[in-house]
């Protein structure tokens, strides 16, 4: 069953592009990753989605209903961190924590102590004597505190330490193994890498593929470092499948996709004093997609 269905989703503000036929599905229980640089078009995907902002045309389902007819009672079921976050400065964290409670029927207020606890949040400060990371933990406990089916989560770690970024993730993890559905926004694709199953991939506010990370990740490419003994062209190693090529005088770096047999032939032809063989980051294998798909 598809938790959330988006179907040619487009958003144009006045001439200026959003999004442009946004498609994708996120399955139940998974947790998604929805990628892509800055300016892409992922935060307007999920306003869109949302129903915070109107599409200019295309839809979207969540829960199998439509996200504007249906918008209120959607949103009682979904958990949203935005990339931003606002609130009324002269409120203690407690107050608007157990204010948000109050939209949604039947929430344990002790989930907002225990949440707190997880992410070392002081309940007792003002929202305008926190920092951008502690404001960013407010958010984080206000999405999660009424146990939605949903999560929506758009840039979720700036503003968090290395330590409480951990902490975030094993959170979520918990949150999906107790059933709920997570969409995962990020440009910080070692983020993506440690929690999604799937990886929808935005740029220039079209999808440029779906993919199951696993597929992304051991799609055969590999990571050439080679220390050749006399300097070699560029022309030497630019065939098919090399990409990320850069030539110093004797060192070589690449990204390589086929057969490897066809870099080993190359190499036999010329001296070698050192071959580095490994596998490529998920930062490297994105930038290859995109410039496969330019």
């Amino acid at each position: 069953m598809n938790v959330i269905e988006i179907i040619n989703l487009t958003k144009y503000y006045g001439k200026a592009r959003g999004i442009e036929k946004v498609s994708f599905n996120v399955e139940e229980g998974e947790i998604f990753g929805f990628i892509g640089p800055n300016g892409a078009g992922k935060s307007t995907t999920i306003r869109t989605l949302l129903s915070l902002i109107y599409p200019t045309s295309g839809s979207a389902k969540i829960f199998g209903k439509d996200v504007i007819k249906e918008g209120p009672e959607i949103r009682e079921h979904i958990g949203y961190l935005p990339s931003e976050v606002f609130y009324y400065d002269n409120m203690r964290v407690v107050d608007l924590l157990k204010y948000s409670a109050s939209f949604y029927p039947n929430v344990n207020k002790n989930r907002i102590f225990e949440l707190a606890e997880i992410m070392d949040l002081d309940l007792n400060k003002k929202i305008d004597d926190l920092s951008y990371g502690n404001k960013k933990k407010v958010g984080i406990v206000q999405g999660l505190l009424h146990s939605p089916k949903l999560i929506i989560l758009d840039e979720p770690t700036s503003g968090l330490d290395p330590l409480m970024q951990k902490k975030f993730f094993d959170l979520i993890r918990e949150e999906n193994k107790k059933g709920a559905t997570v969409l995962f926004s990020s440009h910080v694709l070692s983020e993506v890498q440690k929690l999604c199953t799937r990886v929808g991939i935005i740029k220039d506010g079209a999808m440029v593929k779906v993919e199951d990370i696993h597929t992304i990740k051991n799609s055969n490419y590999k990571k050439f470092n080679i220390e050749m003994k006399d300097p070699v062209s560029v022309d030497y190693f630019n065939f098919d499948g090399v990409s990320d090529l850069t030539v110093e005088g004797n060192s070589v770096h690449f990204i390589f996709s086929g057969d490897m047999n066809t870099v080993i032939e190359k190499m036999v032809e010329r001296k070698i004093n050192n071959l580095i063989v490994e596998e490529p980051t998920l930062e490297e294998i994105f930038i290859h997609y995109y410039e496969k798909e330019a």
